[in-house]
């Protein structure tokens, strides 16, 4: 009977905790900001609405000198995402990345093009509700020297209310169900992606 008692207690604990974590998990997420700042590089993480947008936007407005579009379907060409304009920033410094499929993937391939081109900040961009995975990912595989700025683009499909909103909440716990693996991924594993050094 105490066996069971303690299981019990163990499993009440453990829930505890996890609905905790969430919900600083969501309240994190729904309070990060767009900030104001130039960097060198803008990376854009493909696959949601408003992303490849915004990320034109602010090259456009000379927010950083180069823009990586990493996750682009090979398909896709570079004029499909981006019209020259007269007067107006052309897109010499705009890179394609086609070849990750996947947030760690693309933190990957990012990392290559960071060093290739010496970039030492970058405006992350994507969607709110991916925004924390991201940064864990990208902090967690680039140089602890290169600042990584987060740059939230909202989405329909969550909402404000997300605890009256079937799919919302779906979407945040996937999302931190996620996160949490990462998190342990790298805790136990701190080193093994870090491969690139500052200089």
């Amino acid at each position: 009977m105490s066996f069971l008692k303690g299981l019990f207690a163990f499993i009440l604990l453990f829930f505890c905790i996890v609905v905790m974590l969430f919900i600083d998990f969501t309240y994190t997420t729904f309070s990060l900001r767009q900030r104001d700042v130039k960097t060198d590089a803008i990376v854009v993480l493909t696959g949601g609405r408003g992303r490849v947008e915004e990320g034109i936007r602010l090259y456009r407005d000379h927010r950083a000198r180069w823009l990586y579009l990493v996750g682009v379907d090979p398909s896709v060409r570079k004029s499909d995402l981006f019209t020259e304009r007269a007067g107006t920033r052309g897109g010499a410094e705009i890179v394609l990345e086609k070849s990750s499929r996947n947030t760690l993937e693309n933190a990957l391939y990012s990392r290559d093009l960071i060093a290739r081109h010496k970039s030492r900040s970058l405006l992350l961009i994507t969607s709110r509700y991916h925004m924390k995975r991201a940064v864990l990912i990208f902090r967690s595989t680039l140089p602890k020297d290169i600042a990584v700025y987060p740059y939230p683009v909202d989405s329909k499909n969550l909402k404000q209310a997300w605890w009256s909103h079937g799919g919302s909440f779906r979407l945040l716990f996937s999302e931190f169900y996620k996160y949490c693996l990462f998190k342990a991924f790298f805790l136990f594993a701190p080193n093994e992606l870090r491969t690139v050094r500052g200089g």
